[in-house]
Order: C-alpha cells, then structure tokens, then sequence
C-alpha cells in the first residue's frame, strides 16, 4: 500500500510539473518579442518624422494666425481713410489671397484677384460706395492701368457709334432719288429729242489706230489702184513745184 501511494504522488507531481511548464510556455510565446535594432532605429525615425510634421503644423497655424491678425490692421485702417477708395495689395499665393479675401468679407467691403499665373496673382479691394464699373475690372483683368478720362471718352465714341446704328436702322434702306422731271423734255429746245448717247455715232476702239472709227480705217481699193494713187499724188507734186519754180524765175 505504501508502495502505492508513493508511486500516485509520484506521478500526480509529475504531471503537475508538466502543466505547469505548459502555461509557461504559453505565456512566453504570446509575450511580444523584444525589438531588434532595426526596429529600433524605425520607431525612433518615426518618432522625429511625426514631430517635425507637427512642428510644421503648428509653424503654419501660427503663420496664418499673424497674417491675418497683419491684414485685419490694413482693412481696418483702410476703412477708416477718408482719402482712398480702393487698395491694391502685394502678389500673394493662394491661401493668403483666401485669407485676406475672407477678411475683406467680413469688413463688408469688395475685393477681386487679377493676375494670369499663381505667382502674379494680386488682390484689390473697394469701398462698397465706390465699387469699381464693368470697364474698369475689364482693365484691370488686361493689365492696364484706369484711366476714367480715356474710360469715358471711349464712353461716349461708344454711345454715338450705337446712336448712328439706331438711327439708320430706323430710317431704313436708302433708296435711289428719282427726278421729278426728264431732262430731254426740258432742255429739248436745245438738245434737240435725240441727244445723248441715241444722237452719238457708235466708235470702236482699235488699239493699232488708236479710238477711232473702224470704218475710216478700212481701206476697200485695190493694190493696183492703191499704187495708181501715190504715183498721181507724186506727179501732182512735182508738177506743182515745177510750177511754183518757172513763176519765180
């Protein structure tokens, strides 16, 4: 018996001892491992990237806090100027113009962007009771400066040019004048009932005689009467100088 029993406490510690170095074993291999060095030098660059991107917030919020707080001054003192009527402000980038454009709203006064690239890009802004013309930010959005004396001399050419359109357009199209009389009635004590171009003899130009009739050019002889012609016109002359000699002797 007492063989026995020796032999259960020998087993029951046993399979105690056992247990005991299972749970063991399962605690260990849920506990995390312990970082190598490469994870280490993650952690920490991670660490110092995670600072570096809240200092830079906190720079960012601090540099739009000043701006606005630099910009609330200018609107303010702008407002209270009894000389100027509209302010032209520095080139900006985009989230400062948002900026000085929500504090120009907010004041309750007018503001515009004008510029072609980011970099150019400027804001003016205007009183309420002198907010600028449709010509003027036309201007403006060219990259002119305003000029109200050429402004309203365009103005008024501008005005004329659409008076004169009005004008014809209510007169209508012109029409040919008629005479109330024929001239060839009233002068036909002088003219005649056949005047003008009726009474005319009809020429045909001939550029090798020049602008004379065709028929006075027209030759319908013969060579032979032709020659018989130029040899009487020459006897003709000779006679004549024959003539004209014996009479002086």
């Amino acid at each position: 018996v007492s063989a026995a029993c020796a032999f259960k406490r020998r087993h029951f510690r046993c399979g105690s001892v056992a247990k005991m170095a299972d749970l063991l074993g399962s605690i260990l291999s849920s506990m995390e491992r312990p970082p190598t060095v490469g994870d280490q030098e993650s952690r920490r660059k991670a660490r110092e990237q995670a600072a570096r991107l809240k200092k830079m917030q906190e720079e960012d919020r601090k540099h739009k806090a000043e701006f606005r707080k630099r910009m609330e001054k200018l609107i303010s003192d702008f407002i209270q100027s009894s000389t100027e009527k509209k302010k032209k402000f520095d080139p900006m980038n985009k989230l400062e113009r948002s900026i000085l454009h929500d504090v120009v709203e907010v004041a309750g006064l007018t503001s515009f962007s004008f510029g072609d690239d980011d970099e150019s890009r400027y804001v003016m802004i205007f009183k309420k009771e002198f907010a600028p013309s449709d010509d003027e930010l036309e201007a403006y959005r060219s990259g002119e400066e305003w000029n109200p004396q050429r402004a309203e001399e365009k103005r008024r050419i501008k005005e004329l040019a659409q008076r004169d359109e009005d004008e014809a357009q209510k007169r209508g199209p012109t029409k040919e004048t008629c005479p109330n009389s024929n001239y060839k009635e009233k002068y036909s004590h002088l003219i005649g009932t056949v005047a003008a171009k009726e009474g005319a003899h009809t020429l045909q130009a001939n550029k090798a005689y020049g602008c004379v009739p065709t028929a006075n050019k027209r030759d319908t002889r013969s060579i032979e009467e032709a020659m018989n012609a130029i040899r009487a016109k020459k006897k003709q002359k000779l006679s004549d100088e024959g003539t004209g000699g014996s009479s002086a002797l």
